[in-house]
């Protein structure tokens, strides 16, 4: 193959020295079978003056291709491509590129239950979601100067290396404090595992729950997140109705009168997906049946701090005095989502346990975002946060409610949600969210996957949007895209 100009793209403005450059050109030509074993390439100077570039470029791209073992230098011969190299094997139908970022060269597993994919976000389009923080109301400065503070310590290197596998101390030794106070809690930090977000609290309890055809309670509508999780363990899920009052723990216990079971998992503060809370009748008669049948309660109380009509109902956790609850929450939903912070309390031993599995997909957290949060809460910032956004939330769930009720008479029922951020919304059994997802994108409206919300496959027809996310104008907005979305369902219902 003759070698000119043509053959190498040079470009001098990159930041890759130009011997990288031209060794990289080199081993793609060497790849592709351009330049074969055993072919004799230029001598460095002959190549210098061909590409106009000094002969040390040249030496040092042979070195590099040398040291690399691409080619090889006899003396008083010249440079050579290495003629022991075996050819690359390609599949002959390959002959776009862009195809070799979508197929795999190797067998792999798959995850059958879980199986979402991100949407791709368009700015003109409007996407519904199921309750999470408005991101533009994070204290970011605050967050930011706490940061930059920790940052300029004199002694912050000490922080930067390997740490705890429990998370940060300091920050353990606050939130036990804090969530004894706040939430009736009588906890040690020993008892606490800091976590990347709730998720993997969930993930954690299960490893260590949980094995192949263990049976872990869940309701006929549950957080599909979760769901997915006990699945991967290969355990059955058992599903219990869910009411106003939260589960129907009478079903529960009529379960374990039958099998042995391990968890139940429960939403107790604001059911996911539903919004309802478990009555006190209901959380202290499950409570005894965890006692009384030995089982593990796994209580993800995810959104804790927004209550609009009353002070927050205290969790299962505080009134436990058997061991019997694992307290899974997170400050992602109250700030927001890309602060991975969260934490599992439980006892000793069982967090003991949960710190060691929790080595073989994250060695540690944040060091210096945990010290962050661990100033964050001790200052009051946290509660001065959640008491500003309380407001803005509550305005925000009003107007949406109203909306919907005013708009949407005979298509959609619902319950004004107590606290949380997020409406349960059932739709008309005449109607359906297929077609309400398919017509909606006309309208820049993205429903999402309402199948999630249905894994029990009952039918209910409802989903659950969250409400905290948009403006007061963009929640108008928003009806107004739902408004002509749902008349042209209506006018195509007639037309049939």
């Amino acid at each position: 193959m003759f070698l000119n100009k043509t053959t190498f793209k040079l470009d001098r403005k990159s930041k890759q020295a130009l011997y990288l450059q031209l060794a990289n050109t080199f081993i793609e030509l060497i790849k592709n079978r351009k330049l074969l074993p055993k072919t004799k390439l230029p001598s460095s100077r002959a190549l210098a003056e061909n590409l106009n570039v000094h002969r040390k470029t040249v030496v040092a791209c042979y070195e590099e291709l040398s040291l690399q073992g691409w080619v090889e230098s006899i003396a008083k011969k010249g440079t050579f491509v290495n003629a022991n190299l075996p050819e690359l094997k390609a599949q002959n139908f390959i002959t776009d590129d862009n195809k070799n970022a979508n197929r795999t060269g190797f067998n792999f597993y798959k995850n059958k239950d879980f199986t979402r994919i991100s949407p791709q976000f368009k700015d003109e389009f409007m996407y519904l979601n199921d309750g999470i923080s408005d991101a533009r109301l994070t204290p970011t400065e605050d967050i930011a100067r706490i940061y930059r503070r920790i940052c300029s310590r004199k002694h912050i290197y000490k922080d930067m290396s390997y740490g705890s596998l429990f998370g940060n101390e300091k920050l353990r030794k606050t939130l036990a404090n804090y969530l004894n106070k706040t939430r009736g809690l009588s906890v040690f930090y020993e008892q606490i595992l800091i976590t990347r977000g709730s998720q993997m609290g969930i993930f954690l309890a299960s490893k260590l729950l949980l094995k192949t055809d263990d049976i872990v309670v869940v309701g006929e509508t549950n957080y599909a997140s979760a769901d997915s999780t006990f699945l991967e363990r290969e355990a059955k899920l058992n599903r219990v109705s869910v009411d106003e009052n939260g589960l129907v723990t009478k079903e529960i216990e009529e379960i374990c009168k039958k099998h042995p079971i391990n968890a139940v998992y429960v939403t107790s503060h604001h059911h996911h997906p539903t919004t309802v809370t478990l009555s006190a009748e209901r959380r202290i008669h499950l409570l005894n049946l965890a006692k009384t049948y030995n089982f593990a309660i796994i209580e993800d109380d995810y959104d804790y701090d927004f209550n609009y009509n009353h002070s927050p109902i205290l969790p299962l956790a505080s009134h436990d005095i058997n061991g019997n609850v694992i307290y899974i929450g997170s400050v992602c939903k109250t700030v927001a989502p890309v602060f991975r912070v969260g934490y599992l309390i439980a006892s000793k031993e069982f967090v003991n346990e949960a710190a060691n599995q929790r080595r073989f997909i994250d060695r540690q957290g944040d060091a210096l975002l945990e010290l962050t949060f661990e100033e964050f809460i001790k200052n009051g910032d946290l509660d001065r946060h959640i008491k500003k956004v309380m407001k803005v939330y509550k305005t925000r769930r009003d107007i949406f409610c109203q909306l919907l009720k005013e708009r949407f008479q005979g298509v959609f029922q619902f319950e004004i949600p107590k606290g949380g951020l997020a409406v349960w919304l059932i739709l008309h059994k005449k109607y359906s969210w297929s077609n309400i997802a398919k017509i909606a994108r006309k309208y820049q409206l993205e429903i999402g996957e309402w199948q999630r919300y249905d894994s029990a496959k009952t039918r209910h027809n409802a989903i659950r949007i969250g409400f905290a996310t948009y403006s007061e104008k963009e929640i108008y907005e928003l009806i107004h895209r739902l408004s002509k979305t749902i008349l042209e369902v209506k006018s195509l219902e007639k037309s049939l």
